[in-house]
């Protein structure tokens, strides 16, 4: 077969641009003095993920999830709504309330046709308070809360971004990071962003990000109010013309809700270790008292990863790989109620959910 020249090769690239409209860039005259680009988006593409589209692979993986996914409890928070519709495209055609309660209601379809319970902040256009948000959703006996939101850049001028990214609370040093929030938050990234077709941004190697990054040392209330499990995903950037293009779009939200319902599947399809105190084994000896914990995961639990405080205090302890138990020593504690805290991981990546428990010494 005869080689095509280089010269011959562009002019057909060229030739083959310009018949079909790919790539094509529109630069009215005033926009072009404004130094605004303005991209044709006349044609909107997204892919409709195989196990989406095909009712009978849909359903295989509804039923894949469904043993782990049965009877958990989730707490899905669709941000703003009802006064809050500000949050607007640059054409005003998306609104990220309406968006973000589109996506909600799909992932809750899924959630449930796998088992799952699931409770809202709101399932409509409706007004509720930011911090009612986490009163609702710490009494709702839900063990996981996701908030969902689409995002925009600090500077309005900056229209060309757009990424997928995930968020969890604190960071690694502080006391009030949960690795569990962090562990969720890649899996339900991965694949939001994935089913998208999006990045996670330039800021994050994986997509993930601290709260901290927005509001240092405090974080987003949503997350630092929410006394249970808690991630906050931003799907994408509304404000980007062909995302704002996508988001009209009610399938390619359905495909946002399947996204994140695929990530919360694979993450407990996986496994992550169960603390239990063993309260017939725990006992006080002299002035000291001891606790044993059993520490169950199907993937074994890395013995450097295993910590234990007391009022956020480290305390004394010592693991058995082979037991998978956990004794903690108490030495003199004052009297009254004190808070336990264990924290561990496993070999699959993924860590104990937070345990927090507070015991009395008499």
């Amino acid at each position: 077969m005869s080689k095509i020249p280089a010269t011959k090769k562009l002019l057909l690239i060229i030739v083959f641009v310009w018949l079909t409209g790919c790539a094509t860039t529109q630069i009215p005259e005033q926009a072009s003095q404004a130094n605004i680009i303005v991209y044709n988006v006349e044609n909107v593409f997204y892919e409709v993920p195989r196990d989406l589209a095909e009712e009978e692979a849909r359903l295989a993986a509804i039923q894949r999830y469904s043993p782990v996914l049965k009877g958990k409890k989730f707490f899905l928070d669709p941000g703003h709504g009802g006064e809050d519709r500000r949050n607007k495209s640059l054409s005003g055609k998306v609104v990220e309330a309406d968006v973000n309660l589109y996506v909600a209601l799909y992932l809750k379809s899924f959630l449930e046709e796998s088992g799952a319970v699931v409770y809202m902040s709101r399932d409509k256009d409706t007004t509720v308070d930011l911090k009612y948000r986490s009163v609702l959703a710490n009494n709702s006996g839900a063990d996981f809360f996701i908030s969902i939101h689409h995002n925009a850049p600090g500077n309005s001028e900056h229209y060309w971004i757009n990424y997928t990214s995930t968020f969890y609370h604190g960071t690694e040093d502080d006391y009030e990071y949960e690795p569990a929030n962090h562990d969720l938050a890649r899996y339900v990234q991965r694949d939001l962003a994935y089913a998208m077709g999006n990045s996670g941004g330039l800021g994050s190697f994986d997509g993930t990000y601290s709260d901290y990054m927005i509001y240092a040392k405090a974080g987003f209330s949503v997350l630092r109010e929410t006394q249970i499990p808690a991630i906050l995903v931003e799907c994408a950037f509304y404000t980007n013309r062909v995302e704002e293009s996508r988001l009209q779009i009610d399938e390619f939200n359905k495909i946002q809700g399947w996204g994140i319902f695929k990530g919360i599947g694979k993450y407990f399809l996986t496994g992550y270790p169960e603390i239990e105190m063993i309260k017939d084994r725990s006992r006080s000896i002299g002035n000291n008292v001891e606790l044993v914990f059993s520490l169950s995961s199907k993937s074994p639990i890395k013995p450097e990863s295993v910590k234990a405080y007391a009022d956020s205090v480290v305390i004394p302890h010592v693991f058995d790989p082979e037991k998978s138990e956990l004794t903690l020593l108490l030495e003199n504690p004052s009297r009254g109620e004190k808070t336990i805290r264990v924290l561990c991981t496993a070999k699959n990546g993924n860590s104990a959910q937070p345990y927090h428990k507070k015991i009395l010494i008499k």
